[in-house]
């Protein structure tokens, strides 16, 4: 009996060696190869060919504010300059107006140039020239240079490496800039992209200088004049309220920017 059991396994044994081989297997979940490819997001490439410092690597707070204020100043100062300069040109107008001396050819042009960069009438008379002065002034540099900072998380945001927009300034044409990755549905407009870091800052200063959201400013800054007194970073920054949806709250974290880095401005 024994023995009759061992050769019906041995038998059974062999046909089963026999016949696996023709046994389709079915592979557990776990073990299968997934056919999903994995959705590698491409690098964002600059719409720049600025060599940018990379202040995401520096670890010393202090040596970073420094590189930032060290890259951006010697654009804020440029610009201010400029304007001191147009502005010079047109108080020497204002000037021979008021004394009845006719402006020469090449003064003309110069003040008709300034009029229509600020997006006013090129008539020359009285009037124009002092509500050009209004707009044709300086920012100063300490405001300048925390807006920057704030707006652009110290050189770090996505707008200002890709396209250099340390101002978080929009523009509303297709294709002008970079497209937020939370744009509201329905929204239209991108973040500015520059070529340049001093396209940039000549862009802010024109849009803190020309817009009616920030005619409060001018005002501050007009009264400022007026008075003899100082321009300055603190005073002007009330007249910004609209520059973000903060309001108010941004107008302080501004305000406390600029007193604790007064040691980096002049550096």
């Amino acid at each position: 009996m024994l023995k009759y059991l061992v050769k019906l396994l041995g038998s059974l044994f062999f046909i089963w060696a026999l016949v696996y081989p023709f046994i389709k297997t079915t592979t557990q979940p776990e073990e299968q190869e997934s056919t999903e490819q994995l959705i590698v997001k491409e690098k964002e490439k600059p719409l720049h060919s600025v060599k940018l410092p990379d202040f995401n690597s520096f670890t010393d707070v202090k040596e970073k504010k420094r590189a930032f204020f060290d890259f951006i100043r010697p654009h804020v100062e440029a610009e201010n300059k400029q304007i001191r300069q147009q502005r010079a040109t047109l108080e020497i107008a204002l000037m021979m107006l008021q004394y009845d001396e006719p402006l020469n050819a090449k003064q003309t042009k110069q003040v008709k140039n300034i009029l229509n960069s600020y997006k006013l009438p090129n008539i020359i008379n009285n009037l124009s020239l002092n509500q050009a002065l209004r707009r044709v002034d300086i920012i100063p540099k300490e405001l300048a240079l925390m807006q920057a900072a704030n707006e652009s998380a110290w050189g770090t945001s996505r707008f200002a490496r890709i396209g250099l927009n340390f101002f978080g300034q929009w523009c509303y044409n297709q294709g002008c800039g970079m497209i937020p990755n939370r744009r509201n549905s329905g929204a239209a407009h991108e973040v500015a992209a520059f070529n340049s870091v001093r396209d940039a800052v000549a862009s802010y200063f024109k849009n803190i200088n020309t817009h009616a959201a920030y005619k409060e400013l001018r005002s501050i800054r007009a009264d400022l004049r007026r008075q003899q007194k100082p321009v300055t970073a603190t005073k002007l920054s009330y007249g910004l309220m609209s520059y973000s949806e903060r309001g108010e709250a941004y107008i302080e974290e501004l305000n406390q920017m600029i007193n604790h880095n007064k040691a980096y401005f002049d550096e």
